[in-house]
């Protein structure tokens, strides 16, 4: 297997050699022997600080060689489609691409038809294997393992590639699932891995608190509260804070609507794992660009 598409496509061994390796990536015992240059080129047709950012240090790291690629200074401007755009850099010798785009399951159609490894950095609202992996990371750091543990999900899953990611792997590998959104957010396809309660109920019994971005480049309903009801009803305040168990720790995919998701105090709290996901994602990364380098999965 050279691709890196969706979270059901690894096995429990899969996902712990990927965290060992990572880990080997932060502590820089991670010995490249790579003598040939390694081409690849981020193909990012929706916004990215962070997942960009990260995908591009984790490459400078590893010493691979970076084609540019700007949508808007593009061919994409005169049409191409975006399997055209593939083929061409797969022409041109690049040994793999990173992509993130509007569209979910955006490789559907033509991934058979390509012999260079695709690296999901993201599609629509379907999947995000990279933030999973890294959220997984940063999960296995505090706790040393998944099964009995209790992850609390809230906000909008409706819209939620992160979510829809994380339920299933999650949920797979030994912990309880809980959710919370507000009604028009929720999807009921999620309800397979666990049950909705409120954001009250939630905070009083997780080990891990995953807040969501409220997604409104998304939406096409009308939200049925304002912002400052949202904190209220589904974010994370203070007085919820208070709920959660000494050790829980809180995580947010970013960005981050602050006094919306999450109190603006409560970021940097000790607690928040937020900035250290976004350290982690750089290993995890790194990591898998050098998995599908030497050979991907059987």
């Amino acid at each position: 297997m050279k691709h890196a598409l969706k979270m059901c496509q690894w096995d429990e061994q899969d996902i712990m050699e990927l965290i060992k390796l990572a880990k080997q990536m932060e502590e820089g015992s991670y010995e490249n022997r790579r003598k040939q240059p390694y081409v690849v080129a981020n193909l990012f047709y929706e916004p990215s600080t962070r997942t960009k950012s990260s995908f591009e240090m984790a490459q400078v790291k590893l010493g691979y060689k970076r084609i540019p690629f700007d949508v808007a200074h593009s061919s994409v401007q005169k049409g191409e489609s975006l399997y055209d755009t593939v083929k061409t850099f797969e022409a041109i010798g690049v040994d793999a691409l990173v992509i993130r785009h509007e569209q979910e399951n955006y490789y559907k159609e033509w991934i058979d038809q390509v012999t260079i490894p695709i690296i999901n950095g993201g599609d629509g609202c379907g999947q995000h294997p990279t933030q999973s992996l890294l959220d997984l990371y940063t999960i296995y750091e505090s706790f040393g393992s998944f099964k009995g543990l209790k992850v609390g999900i809230a906000g909008d899953l409706r819209h939620s590639r992160v979510a829809r990611s994380n339920v299933e792997i999650l949920h797979r590998l030994g912990a309880t699932i809980i959710l919370a959104s507000p009604e028009e957010w929720k999807d009921e396809s999620l309800m397979q891995y666990g049950e909705y309660c409120s954001m009250d109920e939630l905070c009083e019994v997780v080990d891990v608190l995953m807040l969501l971005r409220v997604q409104r480049e998304r939406h096409v309903e009308q939200m049925h509260s304002n912002q400052a009801n949202y904190l209220e009803v589904f974010g994370l305040t203070e007085r919820r804070m208070s709920f959660l168990k000494r050790e829980s720790i809180i995580m947010h995919p970013a960005p981050i609507n602050r006094g919306v998701e999450i109190a603006d105090q409560l970021v940097e709290h000790p607690k928040s794992r937020i900035f250290t996901q976004m350290k982690n994602g750089v290993f995890v990364r790194m990591a898998l660009h050098e998995k599908i380098r030497l050979g991907g999965w059987k």
